[in-house]
């Protein structure tokens, strides 16, 4: 089984391909929070059964490999697909920038440091940036 993280013509949101030559399955993740989810699967005709989709996402969903889909993703896109959208900090979400939520504040530049496995935050009118640790 390959897993790889596709670094030519990719695209928001984060996310890694995986998949045998039969099928490719695509798994979401982000750079706020620790949850991977399943996107889709191509052809859908030839979808493995879901324990197998399901091992797949528990195994990207690891500490290590979650790490290095992060870094991989930060080091060909230098981005974290999360700038204009919006941080809410009561809540310790991001939501969406078409999402009107009293106090959200909008997210002017996301970064990835790899070596401290934190994504940093600079919201408008806010200082200091918010760190997330991941």
């Amino acid at each position: 089984m390959l897993v790889a993280v596709l670094t030519r013509n990719e695209h928001c949101p984060p996310h890694v391909h995986v998949g045998p030559p039969e099928w490719e399955a695509r798994f979401e993740f982000s750079f706020w929070h620790n949850g991977v989810r399943l996107w889709d699967v191509v052809p859908v005709q030839s979808q493995p059964k879901a324990v197998v989709l399901e091992s797949l996402r528990l195994a990207i969903k690891t500490p290590e490999h979650l790490c290095r889909a992060r870094q991989c993703w930060w080091q060909s896109m230098q981005a974290v697909c999360l700038v204009n959208q919006a941080w809410d900090s009561v809540e310790q979400e991001v939501v969406s920038g078409q999402e009107k939520r009293a106090g959200a504040r909008l997210i002017q530049t996301a970064v990835f440091d790899a070596q401290r496995n934190r994504t940093i935050l600079q919201l408008k009118g806010v200082s200091p940036p918010v760190e997330i640790e991941l």
